[in-house]
């Protein structure tokens, strides 16, 4: 077994144990892809990560990636940009 993250949500709901390696790397990638778009609709976001991956990845990217940038939000790198419908994202300042 690898080592793990418990992740955290925005909202106070209970988070998940995610295998580390692979919360990385979903991080990296979400960072990744809305650092470079600036703004990112959510709907866009599992392509774009599966785009600004580095290396091949073994699970569900749309999971993966709604769950780290859940986290993400609650830790403060991420942020929904406010009146934008659908959900659009942006990294924090």
């Amino acid at each position: 077994m690898g080592d793990k993250i418990l992740t955290l949500h925005p909202a106070g709901k209970q988070g998940v144990n995610l295998d580390r390696r692979k919360y990385e790397q979903i991080k990296a990638a979400i960072l990744k892809a809305i650092g470079k778009a600036g703004g990112l609709p959510f709907a866009e976001l599992p392509q774009a990560v599966s785009e600004s991956l580095d290396a091949p990845f073994e699970g569900s990217i749309g999971w993966y990636t709604t769950t780290v940038k859940l986290d993400l939000e609650a830790r403060g790198l991420v942020e929904r940009l406010r009146g934008a419908v659908p959900q659009a994202l942006q990294l924090k300042d």
